[in-house]
């Protein structure tokens, strides 16, 4: 097996942070300020859009990840 290059790191931990934001933002909250654009108290609330900006994010960095740092 051959040693990845250092900046495949960078991107697994950005794909993985992004992947938990985007699930954090789903998550209920009885202490946010207004309800989500899903009807309810979420610990963001502006839930499905920022969801999906959060998973392209991590999409994006795990194309990057794949297609630079992966040997064929």
């Amino acid at each position: 097996m051959a040693k990845k290059q250092p900046g495949y790191s960078i991107f697994l931990v950005l794909t993985i942070l992004a992947t938990l934001a985007a699930i954090f933002t789903l998550v209920p909250s009885s202490s946010a300020s207004k309800a989500s654009f899903l009807g309810y108290k979420a610990n963001c609330t502006f839930a499905p859009i920022s969801t999906g900006i959060c998973l392209l994010v991590a999409l994006v960095a795990c194309r990057v990840r794949g297609r630079r740092f992966m040997e064929k």
